[in-house]
């Protein structure tokens, strides 16, 4: 099946998202090892020499490209965060995060490929780092506006702690639920995901339903 995509006159920012976006489609079917420059300028519809133009090395268009995946999932459970109400914008935040199009087969195999990276480069640690500091910063800010919204004090230390062990509940779930999500009835991720954050926020049963 031919895979090139077609080529038309792109700005630079155009043409640099699309070699990011081939390269994470080369990841997803073959793995960071088989997402050679060859294959990854066919997927794009360029030549590889192309590619130095923007990226200096393979490494940096990796780089680039795993940016690009966690900053895109963070955007995608933040902007459903929405809502006249901090209840409803905190429930939405972690459903978001335990359902579809978060939980795919596609995000987590670029997800596992990228993983091995982070304790190997110092480069993808870097990026790792940010974006965990990104989401974690969006979780504090979700629990602050909901405990302030239900007249509880929370001190700033034990508000961090709480969106760190939130953060740990949900990549726990999130990663159940994208392995095998036949295991599991419709909604059944989701809704145990809001009954363990009521449960760790001290909530009563259905407070965030």
């Amino acid at each position: 099946m031919n895979t090139r995509r077609s080529y038309h006159r792109a700005s630079e920012t155009e043409r640099r998202e699309e070699l990011i976006a081939a390269t994470l489609d080369c990841i997803a079917e073959a793995g960071i090892q088989g997402a050679t420059v060859r294959e990854i300028a066919a997927r794009a519809g360029v030549t590889p020499g192309l590619i130095r133009h923007y990226f200096n090395t393979k490494d940096q268009m990796l780089q680039a490209a795993y940016r690009q995946l966690m900053s895109g999932i963070t955007e995608t459970t933040t902007s459903a965060a929405e809502g006249t109400d901090a209840r409803t914008r905190l429930r939405r935040f972690i459903v978001a995060n335990v359902t579809p199009p978060v939980t795919d087969s596609r995000t987590l195999s670029l997800w596992a490929a990228f993983i091995s990276h982070i304790p190997l480069d110092p480069a993808f640690a870097a990026i790792h780092r940010e974006s965990y500091l990104t989401f974690l910063g969006e979780t504090e800010k979700l629990l602050m506006d909901f405990f302030r919204e239900c007249g509880r004090q929370v001190p700033s230390r034990e508000c961090r702690f709480q969106a760190i062990a939130l953060n740990g509940l949900i990549d726990g779930l999130w990663l159940e639920g994208t392995l095998a999500p036949d295991m599991f009835k419709d909604q059944e991720i989701a809704e145990t995901a809001i009954i363990s954050v009521e449960a760790l926020l001290r909530l009563s049963r259905g407070e965030l339903s």
